[in-house]
């Protein structure tokens, strides 16, 4: 895929603030809502969360440490890397029914079973976090900067990939989390 830094920036900033408007319609609901699990081995929306925050803690420092590192003028256009572009492509957000499961990482594998809103907080600070973090990116190469990914130090990423991977990733989380919220009544 190639395409103008611009537009892939445009629609990232785009969907993250569609997740922002979801997290906040979530944080709105009832306790018993966010503490829903319509099967024993899926996550209630505030696990949703949580395993979004624990992702947040690795890839915005990281995001923020390589970009402030780079003297790199902006790039006009992004092509996505082989292995970038595959992992961006296999968390993009579908339809229940067409997503692919994955497994968790142990330590990215939240268990939630209090009401607890600030969970929702931290993600909306960090979600503002990224908004900034993506206008900042406007002013660098998307495709020269690169950041380790929270499995590995050694595999490196384009931004603009790792960009994408973030914040595909919240969107298919908070539908995920939309989807727990609803209960049977």
């Amino acid at each position: 895929m190639k395409m103008t830094a611009k537009n892939l920036l445009d629609d990232l900033y785009a969907r993250s603030l569609s997740v922002t408007n979801s997290a906040k319609a979530l944080d709105a609901k009832s306790d018993a809502e966010l503490l829903n699990r319509h099967d024993p081995r899926a996550w209630n929306a505030l696990e949703c969360f949580e395993h979004l925050n624990r992702y947040s803690d690795f890839y915005l420092p990281e995001i923020r440490k390589r970009m402030e590192a780079s003297s790199c003028e902006a790039s006009e256009l992004f092509k996505e890397g082989w292995l970038g572009g595959k992992f961006a492509r296999s968390l993009m957000p579908r339809e229940p029914e067409q997503l692919n499961k994955m497994k968790t990482f142990k330590a990215m594998n939240p268990t939630v079973n209090v009401a607890d809103r600030d969970i929702i907080r931290r993600f909306l600070a960090d979600q503002k976090e990224l908004l900034q973090l993506l206008e900042i990116a406007r002013q660098k190469d998307l495709n020269k900067i690169r950041t380790s990914i929270s499995i590995s130090k050694v595999i490196r990423l384009r931004l603009g990939d790792t960009l994408r991977v973030v914040i595909y990733h919240n969107q298919r989380h908070l539908q995920q989390a939309t989807r727990a919220s609803i209960t049977d009544s």
